[in-house]
């Protein structure tokens, strides 16, 4: 019987988690206890006036260079910034690759 529940991770896996909230402190303005209050569920896009669309090139700019991966057009869609979990989840893929 497949499992199609979503792959099961923990928000301490790996450094991405620490480096995103910085990168959203430091491109969005966001106070530290308002990073580390995230959790998979958060919501990101919509959710945080910081976040507008003006806001989500710097931060994806900055999620490239500061995380070495690349980040292709056709990859940015509206589920990828909806949830920090989404987010975290999207760095992580890419940092595997």
């Amino acid at each position: 019987m497949p499992n199609d529940a979503a792959p099961q991770w923990t928000l301490a896996d790996d450094d991405s988690d620490a480096q995103l909230r910085a990168i959203l402190r430091d491109i969005l303005g966001l106070k530290p206890a308002q990073t580390a209050a995230f959790d998979v569920d958060s919501g990101l896009f919509g959710a945080l006036p910081e976040l507008d669309s003006m806001a989500v090139a710097g931060l994806l700019t900055e999620i490239e260079d500061r995380l070495d991966i690349v980040i292709d057009d056709e990859e940015v869609d509206g589920e990828m910034l909806e949830t920090y979990g989404a987010l975290l989840a999207f760095v992580r893929a890419k940092r595997a690759r």
